[in-house]
């Protein structure tokens, strides 16, 4: 799906938006305003009530912080990196996105106070020169799924582009490559996709995401304009058959990309908050992957029972290690014991995981696991 078609896609589920008052002649807004011509408009004056509709875009003048660190937990290893905060919410219907239980209202938000994101962040990073940025927007959305209708990732892009030691990583389950015009320095920029089983992908992925096979291609197309990409494999979903599912999605990856083009890939078994799961049960009948074994971890969500969860993650690093990705892996928010497990290793054995993704994405490092 191009860009031009997933914004026609974003214009037929999007019917209203809203902006708030003070941000209504915003640079953003206005660009909004001219990628949804269709759309009712309406500003927002502050006594109002903010909007609660799924086909609602909101421009909000965000009062909160727009750089956080990703939120992980003491029991588990985390990757380290910092949340650039840009909205919520995701116009994709993914059976198990844990958005779900995050938010309860299902508006789409986009922060559209931009001089306040970019006083903030620039703020931080000329604070911080000696220390290097791992960056993300896909923690509360996805970072390109409206991308054609905001340009945000584009604007970031030429935001931090003074910036020596930042990164920044734009994960995804669509393919929208407008952004790439604005790359200077392709070192700067992870393109990352979701990756999972085809037949998950076909039955759990809904809205308007790409084909694992159109994710792949774009990610080649990024790699043949110099720049690394990120796979992740999370969350990976036990199923009847997902063997076969997931040998089948490392067979495309090995088909499509050298291991020199990636920079990292991670693997993380499905979990969620207890809520989450009668969620999907009510919202996804069908879904065969919620009615797997699963206990109470640490961080007090509900995963896979932990021999399960080894099986499953010693299968897909297995086939990555003999397609040659063996020294790009690592393991999302799982414990030491699980990772010596699966990988062999712990992130203590290499300096700390925060500090060995941060080499991979600045390209001066290689060996998390062989």
């Amino acid at each position: 799906m191009s860009s031009a078609a997933l914004a026609t896609a974003l214009g037929q589920r999007i019917g209203r938006v809203v902006v708030d008052a003070s941000v209504a002649a915003s640079e953003l807004a206005c660009r909004v305003r001219r990628a949804l011509p269709e759309a009712a408009w309406h500003v927002r004056a502050p006594e109002e009530p903010a909007p609660c509709d799924a086909h609602t875009l909101y421009l909000k003048d965000f009062r909160g912080r727009f750089l956080r660190p990703c939120p992980g937990t003491s029991q588990y290893r985390c990757c380290g990196y910092h949340i650039l905060h840009i909205g919520e919410n995701c116009p994709l219907a993914c059976s198990y996105c844990i958005l779900q239980a995050y938010f309860d209202d299902p508006t789409l938000k986009v922060w559209a106070n931009w001089d306040d994101l970019e006083a903030e962040v620039t703020t931080a990073l000329q604070a911080s020169a000696q220390r290097r940025w791992r960056l993300g927007t896909g923690e509360f959305t996805d970072s390109l799924a409206l991308e054609s209708i905001t340009g945000m990732s584009a604007a970031l892009i030429r935001m931090l582009e003074p910036f020596a030691n930042a990164v920044l990583e734009l994960k995804s389950k669509v393919v929208d490559l407008s952004w790439l015009a604005h790359v200077r320095d392709p070192r700067r920029v992870l393109p990352a996709w979701s990756v999972n089983a085809p037949d998950m992908v076909e039955s759990e992925e809904h809205g308007p995401r790409a084909s694992l096979e159109e994710r792949l291609a774009a990610a080649k197309a990024c790699a043949h304009a110099g720049l690394r990409v990120c796979l992740h494999f999370d969350p990976i979903l036990h199923y009847p058959g997902w063997e076969r599912g997931y040998r089948q999605t490392v067979t495309a990856i090995a088909d499509t990309l050298r291991p020199e083009q990636v920079a990292y890939i991670s693997l993380g078994s499905f979990r969620c908050m207890p809520q989450l799961k009668s969620r999907i049960q009510e919202r996804f009948p069908n879904a065969r992957y919620i009615h797997a074994e699963m206990i109470q971890g640490l961080d007090g969500k509900l995963r896979l029972l932990r021999p399960l969860r080894v099986q499953q993650l010693a299968f897909v690093a297995g086939l990555l290690r003999k397609a040659g990705f063996g020294s790009k892996l690592y393991l999302c928010m799982e414990s030491d014991l699980v990772w010596r497990a699966v990988l062999g290793t712990t992130p203590q054995d290499f300096g700390g995981l925060a500090r060995r993704l941060e080499a991979l994405a600045f390209g001066d490092a290689e060996g998390l696991c062989r």
